[in-house]
């Protein structure tokens, strides 16, 4: 059986002896001398390894390898801890041809040919320094595992550096330390020195803004349009937020645009329906909106208190206040005079809402959520109000006011104020202007020399800012 010799062999000799792999030096009848041999992966101490043809149970042959170096490798099979969703190692599968010999207990063997898949890695012989107890292991034991199925960390390190490291390393990197030595300041100039003097100069003036979501980065101002242009200007102009500008107009121009628009039919009565839908709306975003009126929150509704006077400023208060109890609004309307005629129409149809009409200040509840005030016109007398003055200072609401004189109403300084058509020149006292749009076609306007463009666009009630430019 010399044809053998020199052949790489794995020979299978039971759970006792285990597996020996290594280089055929002799074949008999009664033993197999190998050298460079291996068992169960562990390389051999003896540099010759006798095997009895008994012991063998099976046999499988390696074609011979030739080295111009005279180093040899074979192929040996390593248990491999399987890993979650693997069933087989990461090692390179390589297929190879090899002639099987199976050797019997007579000594006699019986060769056949197949295609076996080599899981393994190549380990070499010769140059090899590994010693019994620097060899990898296998799956380690449960001793070796951390809690939870983890490894342990001396079996990482010995896997990794091929021994464990112990107390290798007892002291802690200080990262606080090492950052400190690194000076930052000094390579950003280096940085900044290599840098053109335009780029260096655009960001020392570059400016540190924050912008809120409806900002735009791009710095613009509002174009400043004068759309509207009126025969005899005032002093008082007014911008909207599209940067428009509302010039203001006198009580006679406003009283001639008023006969005006009576004559091509927009009555009194159609302009104090508008009026109070105009106030309903913001009395509704005032009191909260959706937030607070809503039909689960029945037993906290909001309460309004109307001051209203027996003329035409008072009508569209009652109709305002009809509007708002629609809504489920608890209002509550004081009148001086309850015969009056101007208000007769109105007062009637606010008393079918069942809400309360008082006639004495000291009927007025003394806390409200909002105060709106239609009292006086400019011809009235404005001495009359007192009291309500006083009633209106001791309550913490704030106060909207329809269609104030332009100086205020004595006593009582208004929040906001709602004004129809074209604003008087109006005073601080009151308060913040809005305007309400009345529907008036542009040749109302043209009969008395205004030259007129809508400045509402797509809102009903737009706000008013003074014009600082003027």
């Amino acid at each position: 059986m010399a044809q053998w010799t020199g052949y790489m062999v794995s020979v299978e000799c039971g759970n006792n002896l285990g597996t020996f792999q290594g280089e055929i030096l002799s074949v008999t009848d009664s033993k197999l001398s190998l050298a460079k041999a291996f068992c169960n992966g562990i390389p051999c101490d003896n540099p010759e390894v006798l095997i009895r043809t008994s012991d063998i149970i099976d046999l499988k042959l390696i074609d011979k390898q030739s080295s111009p170096t005279g180093r040899s490798t074979i192929t040996v099979a390593k248990p491999i801890a399987k890993r979650e969703n693997k069933s087989q190692s990461n090692i390179t599968e390589t297929n190879t041809t090899s002639n099987k010999s199976v050797f019997n207990q007579n000594g006699s063997h019986q060769q056949q040919h197949s295609n076996d898949t080599a899981k393994s890695k190549p380990i070499d012989i010769n140059n090899s320094k590994m010693t019994m107890s620097e060899a990898p292991k296998g799956t380690p034991i449960k001793k070796e595992r951390g809690g939870k199925g983890k490894w342990s960390r001396s079996w990482k390190d010995e896997a990794c550096f091929g021994s464990p490291l112990g107390d290798a390393i007892t002291k802690d990197f200080d990262f606080e330390k090492m950052l400190a030595l690194f000076d930052k300041q000094a390579v950003w100039d280096e940085i900044n020195s290599k840098r053109p003097d335009n780029i260096k100069s655009s960001e020392q003036n570059k400016k540190q803004t924050k912008y809120r979501h409806d900002e735009n980065v791009i710095t613009s101002t509002p174009a400043s349009l004068r759309q509207i242009i009126v025969p005899q200007q005032e002093k008082c102009e007014y911008v909207t937020d599209d940067g428009l500008i509302v010039p203001s107009i006198s009580r006679l121009l406003r009283t001639r645009l008023f006969l005006m628009g009576e004559r091509a039919g927009i009555s009194w009565e159609r302009r104090t329906e508008l009026m109070g839908r105009a106030t309903t709306e913001m009395a509704l975003q005032l009191l909260g909106g959706a937030h607070r009126l809503n039909p689960n929150n029945i037993h906290q509704m909001p309460t309004v208190v109307f001051l209203c006077g027996s003329n035409r400023p008072g009508s569209v208060g009652l109709n305002a206040a009809r509007q708002l109890a629609s809504h489920g609004v608890h209002t509550i309307v004081f009148v001086p005079n309850l015969d009056s005629g101007l208000i007769h129409k109105e007062l009637e149809l606010y008393k079918l809402t069942r809400n309360k009409v008082v006639t004495d200040v000291s009927q007025l509840p003394e806390l409200t959520d909002l105060i709106i005030v239609s009292l006086c016109e400019e011809s009235d007398n404005l001495k009359l109000y007192i009291a309500l003055a006083e009633w209106t200072l001791k309550n913490k609401a704030s106060v909207l006011a329809i269609d104030p004189p332009a100086s205020g109403t004595p006593g009582i300084i208004a929040k906001y104020s709602l004004a129809p058509v074209l604003p008087l020149p109006h005073s601080t006292e009151n308060g913040k202007i809005y305007l309400c749009n009345l529907g008036f076609p542009v040749d109302v306007f043209k009969h008395v020399d205004i030259m007129y463009r809508s400045p509402f666009g797509s809102k009903f009630v737009i706000p008013l800012h003074p014009n600082d430019g003027v």
